[in-house]
């Protein structure tokens, strides 16, 4: 059983009121949503500064942390604490990370929306990634995904303005974040995955935003051999997918998507006959 970091629970408002004035000159309010800098530091030493939503400021810093390889384990770490009042998460480890300095020195803005950070060469380690090889997705678990995003409330509908994450087991809904950007999401579910011990062989990962190198990175990071997303797919993206067998989906939308790559994990339509609607994680 890993030891888990003693946590913050940092509730903010995730939209905001604001006045405007519409194309008929008529005054009126609506909502939109919260956008709020969070600047995480490591044993007092300033790391990154992220913008975000903040609905899930401890999930998004240790999935952050995760993703950037910052960290290995839960063990690592002794508590995340956010506070908003100065817009800062205080990160305080056991013994120190190593190397902080050296991967900051490595750092390349990303295509993530409000530009996303990727630190070190993460690249280099890709090839190390080994996807549950028996994993399946059929057409009507992919359809009935696609449906269960539809459905959801979400702070889109209310307001607007932000990328949505989803992780599914079959079309069990486990988790849903927004963010401002897609990579942030992604994190927060990163984050929440590790302290919930979710292995992602067996899972399916939708967001309505592009996939992007640093996304199929990412996804292939927590171990899920399927994305999905509402969008399009970049050409980095789909290099990265094929190079770790990951099924890519996009323009997913009622009963139509695309599938880019990890075809021989996909069960189509005309094969539902004969073969079970499953997610196998083998």
């Amino acid at each position: 059983m890993s030891q888990h970091p003693i946590l913050s629970d940092a509730a903010i408002p995730l939209v905001a009121e604001a006045e405007v004035i519409d194309d008929q000159g008529r005054r009126k309010s609506i909502l939109i949503p919260g956008e709020r800098p969070l600047t995480v530091y490591v044993d007092k030493q300033e790391l990154v500064t992220l913008m975000t939503l903040g609905g899930a400021p401890e999930a998004l810093v240790l999935g952050y942390l995760k993703n950037q390889r910052f960290v290995q384990s839960l063990e690592e770490l002794v508590s995340i604490q956010v506070d908003w009042e100065v817009a800062a998460a205080s990160v305080v480890t056991r013994d120190g990370i190593r190397f902080l300095n050296e991967r900051q020195e490595k750092r390349t803005i990303t295509t993530g929306c409000g530009q996303g950070t990727i630190f070190g060469d993460i690249l280099s380690d890709i090839d190390s990634i080994s996807l549950a090889p028996s994993a399946r997705l059929d057409h009507q678990t992919l359809v009935g995904i696609v449906d269960v995003v539809r459905q959801h409330r979400s702070i889109y509908k209310q307001a607007g303005s932000v990328h949505g994450c989803a992780l599914f087991r079959g079309t069990e809904l486990l988790m849903f974040i927004e963010d401002v950007g897609r990579h942030n999401a992604v994190d927060a579910i990163a984050g929440r995955m590790w302290l919930e011990g979710l292995d992602g062989a067996g899972l399916v990962f939708y967001t309505t935003g592009r996939l992007t190198s640093e996304m199929v990175i990412k996804g292939a990071q927590m171990g899920i051999p399927f994305l999905l997303s509402r969008s399009g797919v970049t050409q980095m993206g789909l290099d990265v997918a094929r190079r770790v067998n990951l099924s890519l989906f996009g323009r997913c939308s009622g009963q139509h998507y695309l599938l880019y790559s990890g075809f021989e994990r996909f069960i189509p339509r005309m094969q539902e006959a004969v073969e079970s609607p499953v997610v196998n994680s083998g």
